[in-house]
C-alpha cells in the first residue's frame, strides 16, 4: 500500500516517485482534494474509490477508509491513497499508516508538496523572508476558536510576530481574525486569502486582519482557501506574477 500526497493542487506538483506508484496502482482510493487529473490518467482497469470528505458530508467515514485499504492490500492488491498536499500535514495519513501497521500490511509514505507553504508561494508570499520573519506556523482552523475542544494556543500565535498560515479557516474566518486581534495581533496586520492555490483560476484577496471576514465573504470567498496573515503578504505586491485574479486588495 502507498500512501501519496499529491500536492496542493496543480498536477504537475506529484512528486516523481508518487505518479510512478500511481500508475502502477490496481486500486486508488482518493480524497476530494486530490488532484483529480491525474486519475484520467490512469489505465481503464484500475478502480477508483472517491472517499472524499467535506464538511459535514462523508463518502467514506475514516474508519471506513481504513478498513478499505487495509481489507483490499490484503488480497494482493497495489493500493494507493491518494491526498491532497502532504498526507502527514492535517491529512489524517497518520492514523491509515497505523491501521496498516495494526494489519500487518506493508506500506510506503510518499510525501507531498504541502498547500501550507506552496499555496503562499505561487501567491508571490514567502512564509519566511530575511528582515521581516524568521518562523512561521501552520494551524488548522477549522474549529471556532472560542469553543470547546479548540486546542491551538491561539495566546501564542498572537503574540508571535511569526508568519501564520491557517488551513481550513474560511467557515471561520471572522472568529479567528477577532480572537487573533483580542489576544494582541495587530488589527493592521496585513494578510491574504488565496482561493483554488496554484491552479488556472487561483484568486488572491489581500486585506487586513479587522477587515478581512468581511471582506472573503463580499468576494464569496469559498474553500479550498489558504489564508496568510503577517507582513510577509506585502511582498505579493512585488513578487507575484499576472496569471491570477485579484478579488481585492487594500494591503
Amino acid at each position: 500500500m502507498a500512501l501519496i500526497g499529491g500536492g496542493p493542487g496543480d498536477p504537475g506538483l506529484i512528486t516523481v516517485l508518487g505518479r510512478r506508484l500511481l500508475a502502477e496502482a490496481d486500486v486508488v482510493v482518493t480524497d476530494k482534494l486530490a488532484p483529480r487529473s491525474l486519475l484520467a490518467e490512469l489505465d481503464p482497469d484500475v478502480e477508483v474509490i472517491d472517499a472524499g470528505k467535506r464538511p459535514h458530508a462523508h463518502n467514506l467515514t475514516q474508519s471506513e477508509i481504513n478498513e478499505l485499504i487495509v481489507a483490499r492490500a490484503l488480497t494482493g492488491q497495489r493500493v494507493v491513497r491518494l491526498k491532497g498536499g502532504d498526507p502527514f500535514v492535517f491529512g489524517r495519513g497518520g492514523e491509515e499508516a497505523l491501521a496498516c501497521v495494526r494489519a500487518g500490511v506493508p506500506f510506503s509514505v510518499v510525501p507531498g508538496v504541502t498547500s501550507a507553504t506552496a499555496v503562499p508561494a505561487y501567491a508571490g508570499i514567502p512564509v519566511t523572508h530575511r528582515g521581516i520573519t524568521q518562523d512561521f506556523s501552520v494551524v488548522s482552523a477549522h474549529l471556532d476558536p472560542s469553543q470547546p475542544g479548540a486546542t491551538v494556543d491561539w495566546e501564542g500565535l498572537a503574540r508571535s510576530t511569526g508568519t501564520l498560515v491557517l488551513l481550513m479557516a474560511v467557515a471561520h474566518l471572522d472568529a479567528v481574525a477577532a480572537e487573533l486581534i483580542k489576544r494582541g495581533r495587530d488589527a493592521t496586520t496585513p494578510v491574504a486569502v488565496i482561493c483554488d492555490g496554484t491552479m488556472p483560476d487561483q484568486r488572491v484577496l489581500t486585506s487586513t486582519l479587522e477587515s478581512v471576514a468581511a471582506e472573503a465573504e463580499a468576494a464569496g470567498v469559498r474553500p479550498p482557501a489558504v489564508v496568510v496573515v503577517g507582513d510577509v503578504v506585502r511582498l505579493r505586491s512585488v513578487l507575484a506574477g499576472h496569471t491570477d485574479e485579484e478579488l481585492g486588495a487594500t494591503a
